[in-house]
């Protein structure tokens, strides 16, 4: 099975202690699905500069294939400032560099389509390719990452591309409240809506009943990518035909590694 990521890049620069790390939504997600496939390459623009460097030879040490990733002369990398607060990172600062330029290309675009499953996020720019991604390969199974855009219009034009939308709430409301949210956005096309909530969990609707898991404890240093590796386990573990209950044990269990170490990966 082949698994693809495509979208934003970055190296998470902590201003405290002068270290970088590579990282950015789909490439993240690209590193975790590693944990459960051989086969998995990530589609992106870096710069020719040092953090462009980084990211694609630590994808290259990962095992991820970069062979769709674009080089742009004279450009910059993506960076992301970050602090840590109390374990928690704290985003400070981005600048997207040759992120903005970035389109899929033809090749990428029958990479993806022959693939397995592929995955991105709101900040990817990879949206405008999903419904051609679906009609190339009705069977591609795909993830997209929402973020903490809860109510962004975005959400209605690509839902009914989307087979897992994944959503951060952070706001402690009401259970009453996240049901009803994911019950409103699960009715516009996408087959589960998954809501992570941190230290509470996560929760999924797939139109008929809801699903709640809790977390491992563990002992947190960083929780830079807790999300990421949460979303590469849950649609792993789809990809591999497991129920909801196993994706979202897997999601958690990868989440888990993350959040013991320094860094995304």
């Amino acid at each position: 099975m082949r698994v693809v990521t495509a979208g934003d890049n970055c190296v998470d620069f902590y201003v405290k202690s002068d270290e970088r790390f590579p990282g950015g939504n789909p490439v993240n997600v690209a590193v975790y699905c590693k944990r459960y496939f051989e086969d998995v390459g990530y589609v992106g623009f870096v710069g020719d500069d040092w953090n462009g460097n980084l990211i694609v030879n630590s994808l290259m040490k990962k095992g991820v294939d970069t062979s769709m990733v674009q080089v742009v002369s004279k450009g910059r990398t993506a960076i992301t400032k970050v602090k840590l607060q109390n374990q928690d990172r704290i985003f400070c600062g981005y600048d997207p560099g040759v992120h903005r330029q970035f389109t899929i290309s033809e090749d990428a675009l029958t990479f993806i389509a022959s693939s397995d499953m592929f995955i991105s996020g709101f900040w990817g720019n990879a949206h405008p390719y999903l419904g051609e991604m679906k009609r190339r390969n009705e069977k591609l199974l795909i993830g997209f990452d929402f973020a903490t855009k809860l109510e962004d219009p975005l959400y209605t034009e690509i839902a009914p591309f989307v087979d897992c939308a994944f959503f951060s709430w952070d706001d402690p409301q009401k259970q009453e409240t996240i049901e009803l949210f994911m019950q409103e956005k699960q009715s516009l096309g996408a087959r589960l809506v998954v809501v992570t909530l941190g230290k509470k969990g996560s929760i999924v609707f797939d139109g008929r009943k809801f699903f709640t898991y809790g977390i491992i404890p563990c002992k947190v240093i960083d929780t830079m990518g807790a999300g990421d590796s949460y979303i590469a386990g849950f649609m792993s573990a789809q990809l591999m035909g497991y129920s909801i209950e196993e994706s979202m044990r897997m999601g958690t269990e990868s989440s888990t590694i993350t959040i013991q170490y320094k860094g995304a990966w």
